[in-house]
């Protein structure tokens, strides 16, 4: 079962690009940069991976991303991602990237997106790894910074598909982003939101009513809301949940207490993915074999959740259709 889950063909939807930063090329890319680290070591630096919850997750986080200068250091950065990608047969990703973290250090955009796209234009050819960029705005900042951030952007829209709202939850409801997400739907993007992690299902109602969002990122806490889990699974509204993530933010005690099974069971357009893989102890593959070992997924809901996630993709229907009937080609001849 561990070597079926580890070559099935896979997409992913939910992973911040900084949080795939490894200690190694962190520590590489800060001698590069002439920029010292508050860690000793990359072993220090793994030992500080203790999260009480996601607050005490960004502070560190966002001292790992300050390293990242240059568009050789964005493109190393996601080239190594994708490199994991390819080990692990994820063969579509969408990545959200974070510029105001880097902008409010005096980084410009143009070096963000060139660095993060060229990679990504050698992914594909080097793997064939299909992939779109999705730009997030920082909720614990202001309206005003993220409209700023979305005017720069629109002049390259060419590679970037759609916004998303991540960081800290609580306390920053969608509703403070509606004119933001009005004009970026209005610019032609299209738009997810971080919901239902840590903030209440209220927070899963406005990104869809508010803020209309395609899908929602985590939105693991709808289960509290009946009326909730019955719109969602009536529209099929994709969610991108990151079991280890949950378990490292303490959402869930432990992968036994996680939701996501039954959340599939109850035919919610779930699908599995890795949030900040570096900082939470795997990637995708990780994710699926602790689903195996700790809450004895089959190959059936394996295979269901690797289904959503090219369904739940933006890729065009043609490209959907193709990358699911690969899937399922792969699932018969492996029994």
């Amino acid at each position: 079962m561990i070597d079926f889950l580890k070559n099935m063909p896979k997409a992913e939807l939910h992973i911040h690009i900084e949080g795939s930063l490894e200690p190694d090329l962190m520590f590489e890319i800060a001698r590069r940069n002439q920029i010292s680290l508050p860690y000793a070591n990359e072993k220090e630096v793994r030992n500080a991976y203790q999260f009480n919850d996601l607050q005490s997750f960004l502070d560190i986080y966002y001292k790992g991303a300050n390293v990242l200068k240059t568009k050789q250091d964005f493109y190393d950065m996601t080239w190594a991602y994708l490199a994991r990608c390819h080990d692990q047969n994820i063969v579509h990703t969408e990545l959200f990237f974070d510029p105001q973290t880097h902008m409010d250090h005096g980084v410009d955009f143009d070096v963000i997106i060139n660095g993060i796209s060229r990679a990504l234009e050698d992914g594909k050819k080097a793997f064939n790894i299909t992939s779109y960029l999705v730009l997030c705005f920082l909720r614990h900042l202001s309206a005003e910074s993220a409209m700023k951030t979305l005017v720069r952007a629109i002049d390259y829209k060419q590679h970037i598909i759609g916004v998303g709202l991540d960081s800290s939850e609580m306390g920053h409801p969608p509703e403070k982003f509606i004119n933001v997400f009005e004009r970026a739907l209005k610019e032609g993007f299209l738009t997810v939101a971080h919901a239902g992690e840590e903030g209440p299902a209220e927070y899963i109602w406005q990104a869809l009513d508010l803020l209309h969002v395609k899908r929602i990122d985590h939105g693991i806490r709808c289960m509290e809301d009946p009326d909730l889990t019955m719109r969602l699974i009536e529209e099929q509204v994709p969610l991108t949940v990151c079991p280890l993530s949950n378990v490292k933010l303490n959402v869930f005690d432990e992968i036994k207490a996680h939701n996501i099974l039954e959340l599939l069971d109850k035919n919610l357009k779930v699908t599995v993915n890795s949030d900040d893989p570096a900082y939470f102890g795997g990637y995708l593959n990780e994710n699926y074999i602790v689903l195996y070992n700790e809450l004895g997924m089959d190959k059936g809901q394996a295979v269901r959740l690797a289904k959503n996630s090219f369904e739940s993709s933006f890729l065009p229907l043609k490209d959907k259709l193709k990358q699911v009937n690969i899937l399922e080609n792969y699932a018969d001849e492996s029994e």
